[in-house]
């Protein structure tokens, strides 16, 4: 983010003995890792880790305003900027905060959390710049134009709807454009990039509501949009870690308005909403309260603290952000919902009716709840295809990108979105585990691939609610 080396040369100083100890180890090959990853891989893999679970004493609010910083645009992207006005009437927020009520547990107390106000949604429409150099430098030309610069170079109707990572309270669209380049030219089509609103200043469901308003808008574009309406079927979801989560709550409420039969009243008109044609997830995090088994056994693979680390060791300096005003455990969350299944998918009751789904995750700290949902959804009749590569790390084909296996993560997952568009009677349900080095591909049978209930989890995710009862309300995990 920052265009100086002196912040990076600085953090890395004093990991230099640890980058001297894997260097030997990895070399004389005796690293428990070195018969999975090159050594580059690694060394980022285990510095990562250790700045993230080192104290920094740095507070949230300067950690997220330098997560969000704009790095500029260069190379061959196409970057349109745009904002998507808020609707006219209230009607999509009441029925949101509706459907929200409606899929508690019998007997919850309502409400429970705070009621974010409509507002306007920041994006960045995102293509492929193929006439460009790697440092090509934007046209100085308005945003609109720019959108019809990119539109010449998009070949497919396919349109990417993007939620970044960063674990509901970092990142932005500006931090994603590797990721949503890169899907834009493998799909032929183009990326909208969600500029949401990011806790802990905008807890749940601020994100969740600028989610609908974004999906609505291409649907039914307001007057001064860039863009036609996008027919549902045109449209894939897709997002990484907390961008995962976005997309498969947001398709638990487009279920759930399907449920009820509900029409929204947009911009004067009372509108259905659809389905979208699929919804691909990188290393989805279906589980804020990391309460399952994974969250500690795969810590070996990940750069990611641990549960237990994340719970007795990781706390932020008070900042005029955190803690909140009245103090809260999460920080995405309040309290009251935090096994609500629009905070955690992984509680959904069901997936029954779903687009199809590709979802992705390394041999890591989330791989159970990922497991569960690719076996609770395929038991329901969605269409899923379900990817496992061994000994790689979250979201690893972001972090990662030059390993052959990122290109084949990247590659499976454009062309879901290419198959979910184009050839979605053709799409059946498989799991396949890729091997690390090797990339050797074995079939996974999506049946016997998590071996835990609903109930199971639900018991674990409200002990997780207990463990959390009992930590520093100053503490906040790192994902």
């Amino acid at each position: 983010m920052d265009p100086s080396p002196l912040p990076m040369l600085k953090a890395m100083l004093p990991k230099l003995p640890l980058i001297g100890k894997i260097t030997v180890w990895h070399a004389l090959g005796l690293s428990e890792h070195s018969k999975h990853w090159d050594l580059r891989s690694e060394l980022t893999i285990k510095i990562l880790r250790s700045l993230l679970t080192t104290p920094h004493g740095q507070p949230l609010s300067k950690i997220q305003n330098l997560s969000v910083k704009d790095p500029g645009v260069k190379g061959r992207i196409w970057i349109s900027k745009v904002t998507m006005a808020r609707p006219e009437e209230d009607d999509l927020r009441q029925s949101l905060f509706g459907v929200i009520e409606s899929m508690k547990e019998p007997g919850e107390a309502p409400r429970g959390f705070k009621e974010p106000e409509l507002s306007s949604v920041e994006a960045e429409w995102t293509g492929y710049r193929s006439g460009a150099t790697s440092q090509s430098l934007p046209l100085d030309i308005p945003e609109a134009q720019k959108y019809t610069e990119l539109m010449r170079e998009v070949s497919k109707p396919t349109t990417i709807l993007y939620f970044h990572g960063g674990a509901y309270y970092l990142m932005d669209p500006a931090s994603h454009r590797p990721t949503t380049k890169k899907l834009a030219k493998l799909t032929g089509g183009r990326c909208l990039s969600v500029r949401y609103r990011l806790a802990p200043q905008n807890p749940f469901p601020a994100a969740l509501l600028d989610a609908l308003i974004s999906y609505l808008t291409l649907l039914y574009p307001t007057p001064g949009s860039f863009h036609e309406p996008v027919a549902a079927h045109h449209v894939v979801l897709a997002g990484d870690s907390a961008g995962g989560n976005l997309c498969l709550v947001l398709i638990q409420v487009l279920l759930e308005f399907r449920r009820q039969g509900l029409k929204i009243r947009w911009n004067g008109e009372p509108r259905d909403i659809p389905l979208p044609a699929g919804a691909a997830m990188l290393s989805s995090w279906a589980d804020v309260l990391h309460s399952m088994p994974s969250c500690e056994t795969n810590a070996i693979y990940d750069y990611l603290p641990s549960r237990t680390i994340q719970l007795e060791r990781m706390e932020y300096p008070r900042c005029h952000i955190w803690p909140t005003d009245p103090p809260r455990r999460h920080l995405y969350a309040e309290d009251a919902v935090l096994c609500h299944p629009l905070v955690s998918p992984l509680a959904a009751k069901s997936w029954e009716g779903c687009c199809p789904l590709w979802i992705e995750t390394g041999q890591e700290l989330l791989s159970d709840e990922n497991k569960f949902m690719a076996t609770k959804a395929a038991s329901e009749g969605v269409t899923v295809v379900f990817e496992e590569y061994e000994a790689m790390p979250h979201c690893f084909a972001m972090v990662l990108p030059s390993l052959p296996a990122s290109r084949r993560c990247f590659d499976g997952w454009a062309a879901f979105v290419r198959d979910a568009v184009k050839n979605p009677e053709n799409m059946e349900t498989r799991g396949t585990r890729i091997h690390a080095k090797t990339l050797i591909e074995t079939p996974i049978d999506l049946k016997t691939l998590s071996p835990l209930t609903w109930e199971e989890v639900i018991t674990q995710m409200r002990r997780g609610v207990v463990d959390m009862s009992a930590r520093n309300t100053n503490a906040m995990p790192k994902l």
